[in-house]
């Protein structure tokens, strides 16, 4: 399976070990963290080890006696049954988290040992707390892994001609391929990004199937939701989660706590949602005021939507069939603002450089879908499920924000005049490459 991300640990693996520092993976369960480890490992050090603190609970204390590397580097051979050596491993702790003092122990690593490779992994990072233990500041390195987008997801299901087509930004050639482009980007809707998902609706090309997975990772979540937050705001974290497919569904999709439980204000799910965020399972965008930079210093933190990480179990948590995704159908309709929301999102998350805001203005006449800060430049972005390009809303935030350039995404095809760039859909992802 390949993924764009791949590209970022080689940079990291072929620094030299006086600028290299301990990478932490970050990102949601099943995100595919363990698999670039382990492909790392295989195709790029003459040997890979890796230790996973949730399977191994009799590793959790490695670290708690002291930070003596030649101590610790021997237990870790006494668990896996391979050495451990510096220059020619990559050592890889999974599940850090579990281990106490675990992401601690990175900071002597980096110190003492600098041309060990090392790499770690957690799903739930800073969620799970360890009384004294302390954060390695400025001795580690962080790299986000998120679902596979779109043209990763061609690559995975044997398209990968196309998937390099939309790299070229050839329009003239890649819409002469836009009924394909618009069926694949329709099977995208369904599968989603998750890498499991991916992977077995390539082998299989059964929908059933890849909806069983989605069940499976959303029970694996909630399994999350009821062992490792405060006992206080679990049930608060459930229904909020399962309300965001619902929520956005709506024509106005900011999110509102009545929606989650009549007569329910912030102060009461303030923790529960960011608790989310902290895990990566939710994706919170703000709204911002004005158009100019900084975005951040316009913000409106009291007004915002609520996105989940992956398309595909946004869809499975809407009961959204095959049928409903890839033909179409009535309810297609109700929900494909949302999913098309949802897969525009998605695709601006896989550049971290990027930061993410929606705009309406005081008076709540427009709203811009999303509104993106990028390499020094406000970027309005209004996105269209299908071919219907009026939008009111982008002459009114021109007027106002007046913006060097505007971006509208649907499945009309390529088309500039002025400042206003139309970007089918299915190659949208290209546009901050």
């Amino acid at each position: 399976m390949k993924r764009n991300v791949y590209t970022k640990l080689l940079q990291w693996k072929s620094l030299p070990a006086d600028r290299r520092k301990p990478l932490i993976l970050e990102g949601a369960r099943q995100t595919g963290k363990t698999w670039l480890a382990r492909e790392l490992g295989r195709t790029e050090f003459e040997s890979f080890v890796e230790l996973n603190f949730e399977r191994m609970p009799e590793a959790r204390t490695l670290f708690e006696a002291n930070f003596d590397l030649n101590r610790i580097l021997m237990a870790i051979q006494a668990y896996t049954g391979k050495k451990v050596t510096p220059g020619k491993t990559l050592l890889f702790l999974d599940e850090i988290q579990f281990a106490r003092r675990g992401l601690l122990s990175l900071k002597y690593f980096n110190d003492d040992m600098p041309s060990l490779h090392i790499i770690a992994a957690g799903s739930l990072l800073g969620l799970i707390d360890h009384e004294d233990d302390s954060f390695p500041v400025g001795k580690v390195s962080f790299l986000r892994i998120y679902p596979l987008c779109f043209d990763e997801f061609l690559c995975a299901v044997g398209r990968e001609g196309l998937a390099d087509m939309l790299r070229t930004g050839d329009f003239v050639l890649i819409d002469t391929f836009a009924t394909t482009y618009t069926d694949l980007l329709r099977q995208y809707y369904f599968v989603g990004g998750m890498p499991e998902a991916v992977k077995t609706y390539a082998e299989q090309m059964d929908y059933q199937a890849v909806r069983q997975v989605h069940t499976e990772i959303l029970k694996s979540y909630k399994n999350d939701f009821s062992h490792h937050p405060p006992k206080e705001i679990v049930k608060r974290i459930i229904m909020l989660w399962e309300s965001i497919p619902t929520q956005l569904a709506k024509e106005n999709k900011k999110f509102v706590y009545a929606a989650v439980k009549p007569g329910a204000r912030g102060r009461y799910y303030d923790t529960s949602i960011q608790w989310l965020c902290d895990a990566g399972v939710i994706y919170k965008v703000t709204r911002v005021k004005a158009g100019e930079i900084p975005l951040r210093g316009f913000e409106d933190t009291g007004s915002f939507k609520l996105y989940t990480l992956d398309i595909g179990l946004h869809g499975a948590m809407a009961d959204l069939d095959a049928q409903t995704l890839v033909l179409g159908n009535e309810m297609f309709l109700q929900y494909k603002g949302a999913l098309t929301e949802q897969y525009v999102l998605q695709e601006l998350r896989c550049h971290e450089d990027i930061e993410i805001h929606y705009w309406t203005p005081d008076e709540s006449i427009a709203e811009i879908d999303f509104v993106v800060q990028h390499a020094g430049e406000v970027i309005p972005i209004e996105v269209k499920a299908e071919q219907h390009l009026k939008a009111k809303s982008i002459g009114v935030y021109v007027r106002q924000n007046h913006p060097r350039r505007v971006i509208r995404t649907s499945l009309a095809p390529y088309h500039q005049v002025d400042t206003v760039t139309d970007v089918p859909l299915y190659a949208f992802g290209k546009v901050f490459q």
